[in-house]
């Protein structure tokens, strides 16, 4: 599931945008449906525009209601009756999603013989500072066992000893879930930590979810502001 919201608050109609001749959502769609690892892909929208642009170019999408605060909200309206055991939301933005990363979320289930995933990310160490300290960059930091134990928009942990050596994560934004964790996400409330740091997945974290973190070495381009769309297009040739 690929939730596609139009009126993104960084970058309005940011998805509708061109990337080498073809939208950053329609880009993002035939990259996931490449990866042939998926039963089925859609995208889910509020947005009449988008969901015109999946299906006039062959595409699978479904109108959303207008009122989800998430796109974890967004897709369980979608998949609440269809018949599935894992759902993964891939970000409408991330135009290089590939087969590699993909296959390591859902491997996390396929190992997970105790059931204790509720859901699995994607992680990528970063180095640079600028990036580190980059309110638009979300950093997760984990335990022994790569479950996550918080996310944020600043710097953690943060680096009170220099020399501590401390490595440094940046959340990707692909999820998979099971069925049940998506359904209970879209029927608990927002709390006051989700709220301040308009991060969706710390909601799942404050009801007592456990979410199984997996390091990837790819890392693309998340298009969040125009001059992440001018990388895309650099990196895209």
């Amino acid at each position: 599931m690929i939730p596609a919201r139009y009126s993104a608050t960084r970058f309005p109609a940011k998805l509708m945008q061109d990337l080498a001749g073809k939208t950053v959502i329609l880009r993002t769609y035939e990259a996931t449906v490449a990866t042939n690892l998926f039963d089925d892909v859609y995208v889910v929208t509020d947005s009449s525009i988008i969901y015109d642009e999946i299906v006039n170019n062959g595409g699978k999408a479904i109108m959303s209601k207008k009122e989800h605060q998430s796109g974890s909200d967004r897709i369980a309206e979608a998949v609440e009756h269809l018949d599935v055991d894992i759902v993964v939301n891939v970000q409408g933005d991330e135009p290089f999603t590939e087969r590699e990363s993909l296959e390591k979320v859902l491997n996390a289930f396929k190992n997970d013989h105790q059931k204790e995933i509720d859901l699995a990310s994607l992680m990528v160490e970063i180095h640079d500072w600028e990036e580190i300290s980059n309110p638009n960059t979300v950093k997760v930091i984990v335990d022994q066992n790569n479950f996550a134990l918080y996310f944020s928009r600043s710097p953690i942990p943060y680096p009170r000893d220099k020399d501590a050596g401390a490595r440094y994560f940046k959340h990707k934004g692909i999820y998979a879930f099971r069925k049940q964790a998506l359904l209970d996400f879209y029927k608990l409330p927002m709390q006051f930590i989700e709220a301040t740091e308009k991060i969706e997945c710390i909601r799942y974290l404050e009801y007592g979810k456990r979410i199984k973190m997996i390091e990837t070495h790819v890392e693309g381009v998340e298009i969040d502001t125009p001059e992440d769309l001018e990388r895309a297009k650099r990196l895209w040739k």
